[in-house]
């Protein structure tokens, strides 16, 4: 399971891995049927739907100056003894990975839901649906959320071990809420340690 964990952790850090280990079990369409052309296009048929796009919206107490805490200067310019706090809104867009359909749980980032009032999973074909969190490990920036499971489509994850330094990657996310952009690459190393990380090591990259 630790395995498994490390790979969606390098993923959704930023470093293309979760979508190849999720669907390691499916066919890869190395040629179009009809163009005879090498093309990820039907694989990412089937993993597109489990990926979904993550909008947070916050409420953020905004520091005062500390001069406003000193009585003798509150009182020397006629300013009330209480004041309301100041807050403003914040919003944070990331992307995520249905990992288990029957449940509704949702792989995504810590920092994405961080402290979040309120939490909007959009899927791809186009479904809303606020948002729980399960759990959440801010040291590797993972955190699970929970929807409804209502006709859901998951990603299986696949046994990380079973991975070797040259195959072929995907990532399916949403950079600055664009959803449902795609890049490919390779795996390039197995095993990287000595990245500090709160003791968490052999990583993928």
């Amino acid at each position: 399971m630790m395995n498994k964990l490390k790979s969606a952790v390098v993923w959704l850090a930023g470093i293309t891995l979760l979508t190849q280990v999720a669907v390691a079990a499916l066919p890869f369409p190395w040629l179009d049927d009809d163009s005879q052309m090498p093309t990820l296009a039907p694989m990412l048929d089937q993993s597109k739907p489990a990926v979904v796009n993550i909008a947070t919206r916050s409420e953020v107490r905004i520091q005062d100056n500390p001069l406003l805490n000193d009585p003798f200067f509150r009182r020397f310019f006629n300013l009330p003894e209480q004041q309301r706090p100041r807050t403003r809104q914040a919003q944070s867009l990331g992307s995520g990975v249905i990992v288990n359909a029957k449940e509704g749980l949702v792989l995504t980032n810590n920092h994405v839901i961080q402290r979040a009032d309120e939490i909007t999973v959009s899927l791809h074909d186009g479904r809303s649906f606020q948002a729980e969190v399960v759990g959440s490990d801010p040291a590797t920036d993972v955190a699970v959320i929970r929807i409804p499971p209502e006709n859901l489509t998951a990603l299986p994850l696949a046994d990380s071990d079973s991975l070797r330094v040259g195959d072929f990657v995907v990532a399916i996310g949403n950079p600055f809420g664009l959803g449902q952009t795609v890049t490919s690459g390779i795996v390039s190393a197995l095993g990287r340690s000595g990245l500090g990380l709160e003791g968490y090591e052999n990583f993928i990259q």
